[in-house]
């Protein structure tokens, strides 16, 4: 089992801060820290039926954040939680991405997801109503320009003509999708992602998710799943119950989070207790 957990939504503005929280993951033996993508904020109270950490920001650049991290840390992995990919154009997210890879020493994976934020979309020009589909030509097109040094291709949403970034990633760069627990999400998980990473019970949808990657000729166990731990008042006892069902659902990572009455120094403090319990429990 890998362990995982996020910087805070709302990013942290005291960059020895940022470097303390990765550094003490980092020695730990966690495995992943993440960060949302989000390019814009909006201020709070505009959407109303939402959390006002989802949108109203302000969020870190996860490039430019794991840049700055991957020299102060050994062991970590940076994942994107989640780069909303269809906002951003896709030969950039490639070069970004194939750089990160190399100056980390093969520690960066690219979590992505489409988003539910209109302002988003229209500040940056792109379609909302087709986002779904943008991102899975994306996901074709970064592949093929991290192992090609010349792409030509031509597609909806992109046509490449003899391009390419003419230096590969040493190592592949995982694919991680964010999602919800729809059918179709679901069907897209199978067929393109390395990883998924719900934002909702996973229980009923990862047996949906197995059959659909048998069904399109995949082995269903070599994708990854991230299931959730959330460190709160039931102590460890209900910590170790939470993982042990993420567990027997066949998750690979958890990611460790802290509930919102948890703030400051004590959120790290409980991260790495919830890391040492079920690190010992997990492995027994």
């Amino acid at each position: 089992m890998k362990f995982a957990a996020g910087l805070p939504i709302v990013a942290m503005s005291d960059p020895i801060a940022i470097r303390d929280f990765a550094q003490a993951l980092d020695g730990a033996e966690f495995d992943v820290i993440s960060t949302a993508g989000h390019v814009l904020a909006a201020p709070a109270g505009r959407f109303p039926d939402r959390p006002t950490p989802t949108y109203a920001g302000p969020f870190h650049d996860p490039f430019v954040l794991f840049g700055y991290l991957a020299g102060m840390t050994r062991r970590l992995h940076f994942r994107s939680g989640v780069l909303i990919l269809p906002l951003l154009p896709t030969a950039l997210v490639a070069k970004q991405a194939a750089e990160l890879q190399l100056l980390s020493g093969s520690r960066f994976e690219l979590g992505v997801g489409i988003s539910w934020n209109t302002l988003e979309y229209e500040a940056l020009n792109q379609d909302f109503r087709a986002r779904g589909k943008r991102m899975e030509e994306q996901i074709a097109v970064l592949r093929r320009l991290w192992t090609e040094p010349y792409v030509n291709f031509e597609g909806r949403w992109h046509k490449l003509d003899g391009v390419g970034l003419n230096r590969l990633p040493t190592s592949p760069i995982p694919i991680w999708i964010g999602s919800g627990n729809d059918d179709v999400v679901l069907r897209r998980v199978a067929r393109l992602a390395d990883g998924w990473f719900p934002i909702s019970d996973p229980t009923e949808a990862v047996p949906k998710l197995k059959e659909y990657a048998r069904a399109a000729g995949r082995d269903a166990d070599s994708i990854g799943f991230t299931g959730r731990v959330m460190a709160g008042p039931g102590g460890p006892a209900a910590w170790v119950e939470s993982a042990k069902k993420a567990q027997a659902l066949g998750a690979t990572h958890l990611a460790l989070g802290t509930p919102p009455d948890v703030q400051g120094e004590a959120v790290l403090k409980r991260l790495l207790e919830a890391r040492q319990v079920l690190g010992a429990e997990l492995s027994a």
